[in-house]
């Protein structure tokens, strides 16, 4: 059923859209947004596949529910107006109506709380991780650190590069120096946590979001099943520059990615013994 709902709103998407500008997307890209989207971006991980499907589902009941509504409203309207309907009931109670919509809205949650509950459940149990980065938001930029136990011990900064700075190609207000870079087809664990206020790592195309707390050691996960370069933003409002500390993530082969680990030894600040309190006192705080 999912994937013909998914079919039928792809459908319904294409015939809204006939009225749009010429060349216009009818959902957003993959890995970034599109001019005209009116759709979440395409997926690239399990946990986004079935964030998408949910969310399909829930619009195809919302659709349904205001149709049924503004019917029921129609025929009220119609069937009993001062003309239709000259002498009004004197009716004060109906049992099975008011038994009726007690039920169906409790209905209706309990059918949207069932794959609500078992999506927040993979969301939230990490698998075994094949690589984990830590991912530390500041004002305004982010700063990520790979384990030397993983074949990492180093950290760097990640930066907007700013519009006068932009090459061909690069994306304003999403385009970063430094890109997180990991392996396909691998599952990362990213423990976030901030050094400062409140941020957000979100990422659309992999169906995540968790907020970077001070003091806590929050955890998130993804496995991209696509190369590519991704982008996503900080979506915690934190100040000044908030609009201004994307998030790039780039996926590249086992192969690329060994090598990218061997040069970013050498390019990247090594993490020294002073640096590992700092993950020890995170985890402490996230389990209080």
């Amino acid at each position: 059923m999912t994937n013909l709902h998914a079919k039928a709103f792809r459908i319904a998407v294409a015939v809204a859209s006939l009225g749009l500008p010429a060349g216009s997307a009818l959902a957003a890209g993959t890995g970034q947004p599109e001019r005209w989207q009116i759709a979440m971006q395409n997926p690239v991980t399990p946990i986004a596949r079935e964030l998408n499907a949910f969310h399909t589902e829930v619009m195809w009941l919302i659709t349904a529910i205001t149709i049924f509504v503004a019917g029921l409203l129609a025929y009220c309207i119609f069937r009993f107006n001062e003309r239709a309907n000259p002498t009004p009931s004197k009716t004060a109670h109906n049992t099975p109506i008011e038994i009726a919509w007690t039920i169906m809205p409790v209905l209706i949650l309990v059918l949207i709380a069932i794959p609500s509950f078992r999506l927040l459940r993979n969301q939230l149990i990490v698998p075994k991780p094949d690589l984990t980065v830590k991912s530390i938001g500041h004002a305004w930029y982010w700063e990520y650190e790979y384990p030397a136990d993983q074949g990492g011990g180093f950290k760097f900064d990640s930066n907007l590069v700013e519009e006068a700075d932009l090459k061909p190609g690069d994306l304003r207000l999403l385009t970063v120096d430094n890109e997180l870079v990991v392996p396909v087809d691998k599952v990362v664990r990213v423990q976030v946590t901030g050094a400062d206020v409140l941020h957000s790592f979100a990422m659309p195309s992999f169906g995540i979001k968790m907020d970077a707390v001070p003091g806590r050691l929050n955890e998130t996960w993804f496995k991209a099943e696509r190369e590519g370069v991704y982008h996503g933003q900080c979506s915690e409002l934190c100040g000044q520059r908030h609009a201004f500390m994307p998030i790039t993530i780039r996926v590249v082969s086992q192969p690329d990615y060994a090598s990218w680990i061997t040069q970013a030894k050498s390019k990247y600040v090594a993490i020294t013994p002073a640096d590992g309190p700092k993950f020890a006192d995170a985890a402490t705080a996230s389990t209080r």
